[in-house]
């Protein structure tokens, strides 16, 4: 139910239309949402259908382009951003981590080439974590989802420091 939340709680700031969220979510929030057009597309239909959105339709200021559907929240819908607002956050979420599998097979390869490929994994990290450090300030409590990105970012850096120390130490006989 993340999905909706992020969903309802944008539509609650402002009426937008389902290019404008992608686009919203794809430059502020991408960094702890994976939310792809079709999937919001999917959900925005099905809250729809539960009345917790109403749609009108816009006429696209760009020509030839069909007219836009513009998603408002209902009282229904705002209902259901508070249940969803206050079950998020009262619930412990435990993390999981894509990447995390190849660490635990990584005594499959060569020491030096694991040494190699987590030191790219670490550049790649080092970059997204510049990335957020350098992101426009957000109104409200919006600017608490980047700095939980920094934090674990900066968690998961030092980490795979500590790794990389291990695995820069001689291998010791068996």
């Amino acid at each position: 139910m993340e999905r909706e939340l992020l969903l309802l709680g944008l539509l609650r700031m402002k009426d937008m239309h389902g290019y404008q969220l992608h686009e919203f979510i794809n430059r502020n929030l991408a960094s702890c949402t994976d939310l792809k057009k079709p999937t919001a597309y999917h959900l925005l239909d099905r809250m729809t259908a539960q009345g917790w959105l109403t749609v009108s339709e816009a006429e696209s200021a760009e020509g030839n382009r069909p007219s836009r559907r513009i998603y408002q929240l209902t009282d229904a819908g705002e209902e259901a951003y508070q249940r969803l607002l206050r079950d998020n956050l009262a619930a412990y979420h435990p993390a999981t981590f894509t990447g995390t599998i190849g660490i635990a097979f990584i005594d499959s390869l060569p020491r030096a080439e694991a040494v190699t490929l987590l030191t790219l994994r670490r550049t790649h990290m080092a970059d997204a974590l510049s990335l957020l450090l350098a992101a426009p300030d957000h109104s409200g409590s919006m600017h608490l989802v980047i700095e939980h990105q920094i934090h674990h970012l900066k968690s998961e850096l030092d980490w795979l420091d500590s790794v990389l120390d291990q695995l820069g130490k001689p291998e010791e006989p068996t």
